[in-house]
C-alpha cells in the first residue's frame, strides 16, 4: 500500500542561516535528512512530501531535493504566513511561523493516503520508521486512529544544555492520553531535572519528538482547529498552532484515538553547536555496525 512521509522543513533555512550552510554529518556529505529518507524507504514509504517556504525553494531543491528525487517520489508544498482561512489576515508584526499544525495543514489535497510526519533535521533511527510504517499499514482502514512514536526520554537529551520535550502519558491499552510540554529538561550528572515544580523524571518516560502517523481525515480537524486558534490567538505574535495541542483536544473530545508507539531508537539532532561532533560520531558508529553504507548519496 502507499505510504507518504511528510517532512517539516519550512524552518530549516532560518535555523542554519541558509541551506548551503547546513553542516553535513555523514562521511560523503550526507545531512540527517538523507538518513531519514533512507530509513523511510526501507520501512516501506514510497512518497515524500517536503513542507518548505517559497524563499528556500530553489536552494532546497538543488541541495536536498535533487538527491532524494533519485530514490523516491517527491512532492513539495509551501507553508507561508498568509496561508489563512477566508476572513483572516496576517498581523503586520507577525514574523514567526504558525507552527507544526499549520505545516501539516499545508499538505491538504496533496496527501490522500496514510502518512507519517517528521522534522527535517532530527534523526529518529531505523526502528522508528519500521514501527510507524507497520502501524499505518495495520490501521489503514481506521480513519480516526492515529499514532505517535514515543522515544525514551534519556535517549533524547543533549549533553550540552536543556531541551524542551513533550512528556507522554498512556493507558494500559497502549493509547496516548496526553502530552505535557516541559520546556526545560536537563541532565546533570545522572540526574534529570526540569523546570516544572514537583515533576520528577526518571528518564524512562516516553516523549514526543514530532514523529506522528496520521490518516487524511486529520486535515478536516486541522482546518477547524486552526480557525479556532486564529479566533483566539491571531493577535499574539508568539502563539503557534502545535500538533500536540490539536491531538490533545481531539483525544479529550473522543474524536480520535492515538496509539503510543514504542521505539528503542535513540533520537539525536543538533540542538547546540557542540552536539554536532556527537552526531557525527553516532553516524560513524552506525556505519561501522553496517546499518548504513559509507556513501549513502551513491545509492539510486
Amino acid at each position: 500500500m502507499n505510504l507518504t512521509l511528510a517532512v517539516m522543513a519550512a524552518g530549516i533555512g532560518s535555523r542554519y542561516g541558509g541551506l548551503k550552510q547546513m553542516d553535513p554529518v555523514g562521511p560523503a556529505g550526507e545531512f540527517i535528512i538523507d538518513y531519514s529518507i533512507h530509513d523511510a524507504i526501507l520501512a516501506g514509504f514510497n512518497k515524500v512530501v517536503f513542507i518548505i517556504r517559497r524563499d528556500i525553494e530553489s536552494d532546497f531543491k538543488s541541495t536536498i531535493g535533487k538527491r532524494v528525487e533519485k530514490r523516491i517520489k517527491v512532492e513539495y508544498v509551501f507553508q507561508e504566513l498568509d496561508m489563512l482561512p477566508a476572513g483572516h489576515a496576517v498581523p503586520p508584526e507577525r514574523k514567526k511561523p504558525w507552527g507544526t499544525g499549520h505545516a501539516v495543514l499545508a499538505c491538504d489535497g496533496v496527501i490522500k493516503e496514510p502518512f507519517g510526519v517528521i522534522n527535517a533535521d532530527d534523526f529518529y533511527g531505523r526502528q522508528s520508521y519500521e514501527v510507524l510504517a507497520r502501524f499505518l499499514r495495520d490501521t489503514s482502514s481506521e480513519d480516526n486512529c492515529y499514532g505517535m512514536v514515543g522515544f525514551i526520554l534519556r535517549n533524547t537529551l543533549s549533553e550540552h544544555g536543556s531541551v524542551a520535550r513533550g512528556i507522554c502519558h498512556g493507558d494500559s491499552n497502549g493509547n496516548l492520553k496526553s502530552v505535557v510540554e516541559c520546556t526545560k529538561i536537563e541532565k546533570t550528572g545522572n540526574v534529570i531535572i526540569s523546570n516544572m515544580p514537583g515533576f520528577v523524571l526518571s528518564g524512562d518516560e516516553p516523549v514526543s519528538m514530532n514523529m506522528w502517523g496520521f490518516k487524511p481525515g486529520i486535515f478536516g480537524f486541522l482546518i477547524k482547529e486552526f480557525g479556532k486558534f486564529l479566533g483566539i490567538s491571531a493577535g499574539n505574535v508568539k502563539a503557534e498552532f502545535f500538533i500536540p495541542d490539536v491531538v490533545n483536544r481531539l483525544m479529550n473530545q473522543d474524536k480520535v484515538t492515538v496509539k503510543l508507539l514504542q521505539t528503542t531508537s535513540s533520537w539525536f539532532g543538533i540542538t547546540y553547536p557542540q552536539d554536532k561532533q556527537l552526531v557525527i560520531e553516532k553516524i560513524r558508529g552506525q556505519i561501522k555496525a553496517g546499518i548504513y553504507p559509507p556513501d549513502l548519496l551513491s545509492l539510486r
